[in-house]
């Protein structure tokens, strides 16, 4: 379902591949915990690592709910090289780096990332966007630019 997902959002300009780099079973039913690095295409040297949960067949048969999986995330990103900020929106509202549905039309899970000139720091907030209601699940990671070009 998630390879469906991400080829219907493959042509988005901000859609990113995002490569698995590791894979949790929770329970018996096949429900895993996905986690996938993200680097920034914007920013060289900056690596984010998200973490979602990934609904099993047995889940989604149980549940009857088919196309959905959870929104909330978790995320963390570091420096993984020299650091040199491309041409980015250094606006207040950000832009949106990654984003990956999790429900064939309504809701996906994106990866923002938001420029702080005043304290020099590189904000990333990963968080779910749903067409009907928002989402209030979110989780933030900040990378400082001490020495950035």
């Amino acid at each position: 379902m998630k390879h469906l997902l991400t080829a219907i959002l493959c042509c988005l300009p901000f859609t990113l591949a995002a490569e698995e780099v590791g894979r949790v079973g929770v329970d018996w039913v096949g429900n895993d915990i996905i986690i996938e690095a993200i680097p920034d295409p914007d920013v060289e040297g900056v690596t984010c690592h998200i973490a979602y949960f990934d609904r099993s067949l047995i889940d989604r048969l149980s549940n009857g709910n088919w196309f959905e999986d959870p929104s909330n995330a978790s995320i963390d990103c570091r420096q993984t090289g020299p650091i040199s900020i491309g041409d980015i929106d250094r606006s207040d509202d950000g832009e949106t780096v990654f984003r990956e549905g999790r429900s064939v039309i309504f809701k996906s899970l994106r990866l923002s990332r938001i420029y702080d000139d005043e304290n020099q720091v590189l904000i990333y907030l990963a968080h779910g966007n749903e067409l009907t209601q928002g989402s209030a699940k979110m989780s933030i990671s900040t990378v400082p630019l001490y020495q950035a070009q």
